[in-house]
């Protein structure tokens, strides 16, 4: 039961922290890289700037966490609920977000190259497509539309 708990900075990388309690947990720039969070409740984790990057995040609850500019590549969030979340400039570079909910949840500037948002639902999620650019195959509301437009990183 880790809720409440500040772990700023720390050292987490391969941890096994499976249906860990991280409910409003303070993770802000944790290596967290390659850990297995499956299960686990992040429910308004802060998580900015974080290193997820190879994390086994499936079936996790992100509800409402904060995910901006965290490195989230070749993660596999596949079943996370990550409802309301934001992922502003988040890093998903090849995430798995196979059935992943995504609802209300903010992607603005986003990478979603080669992410596999396969089932995922993005009902009032605010992005753009995969090569970040607005198309016919963008979903709920993409922003920077324009012809000319394409989304932009930091």
């Amino acid at each position: 039961d880790l809720r409440n708990a500040d772990l700023t900075f720390a050292d987490l990388f391969y941890a096994n922290l499976t249906v860990a309690d991280l409910r409003n947990a303070d993770l802000s720039n944790a290596d967290l890289s390659n850990a297995n969070l499956s299960k686990a409740n992040l429910s308004g984790a802060f998580l900015w700037r974080a290193n997820l990057e190879g994390a086994n995040l499936e079936g996790a609850n992100l509800f409402n966490a904060i995910l901006a500019s965290t490195d989230l590549s070749n993660a596999d969030l596949s079943g996370a609920d990550l409802t309301g979340a934001d992922l502003f400039y988040a890093d998903l570079r090849f995430a798995d977000l196979f059935y992943a909910d995504l609802t209300g949840a903010d992607l603005t500037g986003a990478n979603l190259k080669d992410a596999n948002l396969f089932s995922a639902d993005l009902t009032g999620a605010i992005w753009c497509d995969g090569s970040c650019l607005c198309d016919s195959i963008s979903l709920s509301t993409c922003i920077g539309c324009a012809p000319q437009d394409s989304c932009t990183g930091p």
